[in-house]
């Protein structure tokens, strides 16, 4: 099988990633996209990403929208995480767990959009940024997410992926999920539901979406972002199905998960190692 990237690149070397679904979003306008960057501030909650968070930083870097800032939240990390921020121009605010460090990251924002990313994701496709801001206003959304697409040769993993997108989209809006890799959000819906429940130890980006979909105009970005599966390899493909089903059942019949049962661990160092 040939390496996933490579799978996605036509003879002349350009992309073909199949991000987008559906109707592509309308691109902003030369004068909108100059101004762009005005309006989106990215969060990133990091805590030991000095692998990952280049990669990250550098397909960012990349967008032809580029942020007004770039903050990363960073939970005390024990390696190079911070200085590797800084080396890409990003402000660094402390952290926590992935909840609180979003918190302290948004407060620190002023813009009218936030997107909340993972460290472990890649933008691949350079106008991501401008197509997001664009369904956002196309679309009047408050609160989008998308699909993800696991950066993985194996067959396994894209299969889970796919069935988690479409029932992720199966509950649309009647049981609002928006997995926390990738987040775009008004900064005013943001403050109107008081951001990141920081009670809540698990799930608490679905807990997000659904107070949001609440408040706000929530749904789908019509793109799929790449993310690692380092989360799989390090705690197993069937552990990490049955911990989600588990939450499922627990979100839909006693609500947000409050308790430390789920043992969710924030921050992967060294562990993992990015797919060239």
């Amino acid at each position: 099988m040939r390496p996933w990237k490579s799978r996605f690149l036509a003879p002349n070397g350009r992309s073909t990633w199949p991000w987008r679904q559906g109707s592509r979003c309308l691109s902003l306008d030369a004068k909108s996209a100059r101004m762009g960057g005005s309006v989106l501030t990215i969060v990133i909650p990091a805590k030991d990403e000095e692998t990952y968070l280049p990669r990250l930083l550098a397909s960012i870097r990349r967008q032809t929208l580029q942020p007004a800032e770039i903050i990363v939240a960073d939970a005390f990390s024990t390696d190079r995480t911070r200085e590797v921020a800084v080396s890409f121009g990003a402000r660094v605010v402390d952290g926590g767990m992935p909840g609180p460090g979003r918190n302290r990251g948004a407060a620190h924002a002023s813009t009218e959009l936030i997107l909340f990313l993972d460290a472990d994701v890649e933008l691949d496709d350079p106008t991501f940024l401008e197509q997001a801001v664009a369904c956002m206003r196309d679309r009047k959304l408050d609160l989008a997410t998308c699909d993800v697409f696991p950066l993985s040769d194996a067959p396994l993993d894209h299969v889970m992926h796919g069935a988690y997108n479409r029932y992720v989209r199966a509950l649309g809006k009647a049981f609002p999920h928006a997995p926390g890799f990738c987040l775009l959000v008004r900064r005013s819906l943001h403050d109107a539901i008081g951001g990141f429940d920081e009670s809540v130890t698990f799930c608490e980006d679905h807990d997000y979406a659904r107070r949001g979909a609440r408040a706000g105009s929530f749904g789908f970005l019509p793109f799929k972002v790449p993310v690692s599966v380092r989360r799989l390899d390090r705690d197993g493909r069937v552990n990490i199905a049955l911990k989600f089903m588990l939450a499922e059942l627990h979100l839909a019949t006693l609500g947000p998960i409050k308790h430390d049962l789920f043992n969710y661990s924030f921050g992967h160092g060294k562990a993992g190692r990015p797919q060239a």
